[in-house]
């Protein structure tokens, strides 16, 4: 990949997807992981052409429309059903085109080349399923069932509130990156780490793990946003 797209344009905007399209598909075919040795490896790697999934492909939405939240950079993540609060970081790409990684195994990351968690389209974060330590931060992300709620709270003081509709897993060769990073005209939120059989040689889990959920519904903002998002102005980082 010879051109990186910035990281401070508008990210949920069409035009950005256009022009980072050919890197998700370059991106998506890696592993979040830490490695029981240590090792961290970006999603990075060439994807061959994709078969159907190995498992079922997400449902069809059932939950009612709702109004969508105003762009605010997110700052942490909660998920009741398996006791998880955490902050959040932020993660863009790499010099080389890849997907950044968080840099601990115990913060995910909100890469934020997509729309902020709430907004129309699909939000990413990212998160190390374990380490040589021991367990990662989504380390029990694989347990999720549909109806599980995950929150995210912003910026702004909002609190984005989704369901989860399905878990799915994919090995790196079938990763569906515009499923899991393109807009599809509702607004979601997707979380990514890896899973699956852990290579010892490459140091690489051959699989990953995906938990896609769908917005329901948040609280109103209590200050002004902090970040003004993809209009043109200066957004916050976390």
């Amino acid at each position: 990949m010879t051109t990186t797209p910035t990281l401070d344009g508008a990210p949920h905007r069409s035009r950005v997807w256009w022009a980072v399209s050919g890197v998700l598909l370059v991106i998506a075919g890696g592993c979040i992981t830490v490695g029981l040795h240590g090792h961290r490896h970006p999603l990075a790697g060439p994807v061959a052409q994709r078969p159907a999934p190995t498992v079922a492909k997400k449902p069809p939405v059932t939950i009612p429309p709702v109004a969508v939240v105003a762009y605010s950079v997110p700052t942490s993540l909660r998920i009741p059903a398996i006791a998880l609060s955490v902050p959040l970081s932020t993660l863009g790409l790499n010099l080389d085109g890849t997907v950044q990684v968080p840099t601990g195994d115990q913060v995910p990351g909100w890469f934020r080349l997509g729309p902020s968690p709430g907004q129309v389209g699909s939000s990413v974060i990212l998160g190390h399923v374990d380490s040589y330590r021991g367990p990662g931060v989504f380390f029990n992300l694989r347990t999720l069932t549909p109806g599980d709620q995950v929150q995210v709270s912003l910026t702004d003081g909002a609190v984005a509130t989704f369901a989860v509709t399905n878990v799915a897993m994919y090995t790196k060769t079938q990763f569906p990156a515009d499923q899991v990073y393109a807009s599809h005209g509702d607004s979601s939120l997707q979380l990514v780490t890896c899973g699956g059989t852990f290579d010892t040689q490459t140091g690489h889990y051959l699989s990953n793990i995906v938990v896609y959920s769908t917005f329901v519904s948040a609280t109103a903002a209590t200050t002004a946003p902090a970040s003004a998002g993809p209009s043109g102005t200066t957004a916050t980082t976390a």
